[in-house]
């Protein structure tokens, strides 16, 4: 149950798959899942390789769960060798395209003003955007997390003006948390959402603050989600390795039911 005081964010649980699954093995899986969660009230995606994408979607039509995009290039077209754009992604029929994953940031080297010009660009056809954003543990231990959360937010939706910002959801994922098995405690990871909602409400208005989706990221498991959605200010999660299965996926996106 969210609290009174916001009573139009929607939870919403998407599962970004990396790089595993052929389009077989993510044919399978979605098969599972279609029925698994189609009394979900939520907001649901799932966000395959660029390879499944097609396959996907086709079986995704008529359904309850979005398609996502785990990434796209910068520009609509041209020579970038490697690279998918937005016309593409449109094409396919994704929904929803995740940007700034700290795995895009910290390994590919990625910086906040490409991952805004990404940001605008989707935003400009038509797509939502999953916005990423956290601290290393380095910068954790340093004490800097709120400046380095806060740089990312501001830079990331800088000239996203005020009729576009509702199709963004920001993810905070604490990169010492992706896929070590450790996670913000719900209380840590709150109290960071929180301050994103006060930098969103410094951009734009207490309203759009209030009605911002606002996803945690970092080892999100079936054993820890309620309590998780619990917070005030957690309104759903960017689920990585536990996506994968719908034996795990499932009882995350169904965290309020019985499955």
């Amino acid at each position: 149950m969210r609290e009174a005081d916001s009573p139009t964010r929607q939870a919403f649980i998407a599962g970004n798959w990396k790089m595993h699954k052929t389009r077989a093995e993510a044919a399978s899986l979605v098969r599972e899942l279609i029925p698994a969660v189609k009394a979900s009230s939520g907001k649901i995606m799932v966000a395959p390789p660029f390879t499944a994408l097609a396959t996907v979607g086709e079986l995704l039509k008529g359904t309850n769960i979005l398609l996502g995009a785990q990434n796209m290039g910068q520009e609509e077209a041209g020579a970038h060798t490697g690279e998918v754009s937005v016309l593409m992604l449109r094409d396919l029929g994704v929904d929803i395209v995740i940007l700034g994953h700290s795995e895009r940031r910290h390994t590919y080297g990625e910086t906040d003003e490409l991952i805004n010009r990404k940001v605008r660009l989707a935003l400009a056809h038509g797509l939502e955007v999953i916005l990423c954003v956290g601290e290393t543990l380095d910068q954790r231990e340093r004490g800097v997390t709120q400046e380095v959360v806060g740089s990312q937010v501001r830079k990331g939706l800088a000239e996203v003006g005020s009729e576009l910002i509702g199709r963004v959801t920001i993810a905070y994922e604490p990169v010492w948390a992706i896929g070590t098995g450790r996670n913000a405690t719900p209380e840590d990871a709150d109290a960071i959402h929180a301050e994103i909602r006060e930098i969103i409400e410094e951009l734009y208005d207490a309203g759009r603050a209030g009605r911002m989706t606002v996803q945690y990221g970092g080892s999100v498991k079936p054993k820890n989600i309620r309590e998780l959605m619990a917070m005030q200010n957690i309104d759903g999660a960017l689920v990585g390795g536990a996506s994968l299965e719908a034996s795990t996926f499932v009882p995350i996106v169904c965290y309020n039911d019985k499955v």
